[in-house]
């Protein structure tokens, strides 16, 4: 069954298949170069997070050093600010929703959510979110195809983020000060040029860790980059601004975003990382054309995600990790187990 679903995918696109009065365009990079099986096996479904082994987690929770905690997710409201179309609706029915029961009244509350759930807000990117249209259908992570059987749109099978969560992140977080670095926040790419300062390159990252004093990028790492372009959606005072200012504020923040680079993005793959995430809403530098170094959009999620199986965390909060120049830590973090889901929000901890 699987192979005559993906049969008839290859035969269509072979025949010019066509969405809107154009051919369907076919980028077979994926299984050209061998993107599967990956390293963990045809088998595998949770990617770079196998790489932690006990003594990293040992020796990551060697940095707590002070004994303080601090939440890195930022909250999940409805006027905050969200990629696209996506968006976030919480009510509480009935008020109380239920009860009274018994001789002591009681009552209770629950809500209703109607939201992108894996992709909103702190967001973690997981292995179904992100993939290539070739000639023998949508390929992700490991090979998996959306043509394939046991991928619906009630859930993704193996592509699900419970795969990912089964595992769970416990490793070495290292935050890059972006702002530190360039003098500011750093601004929204304005071309494809290393050179720009919204464009976060391997130097770039290399000299970061140099300068903050820390040790090398390492294998099992979850990396960070603070770019300051997350403060647009304040992560106190949000509540306090206007709904004019809030309008603005948001048409800013998703109008593009600093942040790694393809370069960048390798460089972090070939030190072994397990993770790496932003205070922005994608965390590669977005441009003109949704472009960073490359016209490409967004291609370190094609790179990282499909490409390798390194995932990506979005919308972080680094304000006491800044505040205690906090630069080395334990990260903590496990998405939701959702059956079949693309992602996952959560609040993610750090502890130093």
């Amino acid at each position: 069954m699987r192979y005559l679903q993906r049969t008839a995918v290859a035969g269509a696109i072979a025949l010019g298949a066509t969405v809107s009065g154009q051919a369907l365009a076919v980028n077979d990079e994926p299984l050209t170069d061998k993107w599967a099986p990956s390293e963990w096996g045809a088998g595998d479904m949770a990617g770079s997070v196998n790489r932690t082994t006990p003594e990293m987690v040992l020796e990551a929770a060697k940095l707590i050093k002070l004994s303080r905690v601090a939440t890195l997710g930022k909250v999940y409201q409805q006027d905050a600010p969200a990629f696209g179309s996506r968006g976030w609706r919480l009510t509480i029915p009935g008020l109380p929703t239920g009860g009274p029961f018994g001789p002591q009244e009681v009552v209770y509350n629950d809500e209703y959510l109607a939201t992108e759930i894996g992709q909103i807000g702190t967001q973690f990117d997981g292995p179904g979110h992100i993939g290539v249209v070739t000639s023998k259908g949508h390929f992700f992570y490991n090979g998996h195809f959306l043509e394939d059987a046991d991928v619906t749109t009630y859930g993704l099978g193996p592509l699900g983020v419970e795969h990912v969560a089964e595992k769970g992140f416990v490793c070495r977080g290292v935050l890059l000060d972006g702002v530190a670095y360039h003098g500011g926040p750093l601004p929204i790419p304005t071309s494809r040029e290393r050179s720009d300062p919204g464009i976060v390159t391997d130097e770039d990252i290399r000299e970061m860790v140099e300068r903050q004093g820390l040790k090398p990028i390492d294998k099992g790492d979850c990396v960070f980059l603070y770019t300051g372009h997350g403060d647009l959606w304040h992560p106190t005072d949000w509540d306090s601004f206007s709904p004019e200012e809030k309008q603005q504020r948001t048409a800013k923040f998703n109008s593009g975003e600093p942040g790694y680079g393809l370069s960048g993005c390798d460089y972090l793959a070939e030190r072994g990382i397990i993770l790496w995430g932003s205070d922005t809403w994608g965390s590669e530098a977005v441009g003109p054309g949704f472009g960073g170094e490359n016209d490409q959009p967004f291609e370190c999620h094609l790179k990282m995600m499909t490409k390798r199986g390194i995932w990506n965390i979005e919308n972080l909060d680094f304000s006491r990790l800044l505040a205690d120049k906090a630069y080395e830590f334990l990260f903590v973090w496990s998405p939701l187990k959702m059956k079949g889901a693309t992602g996952s929000p959560g609040n993610p901890v750090a502890l130093y």
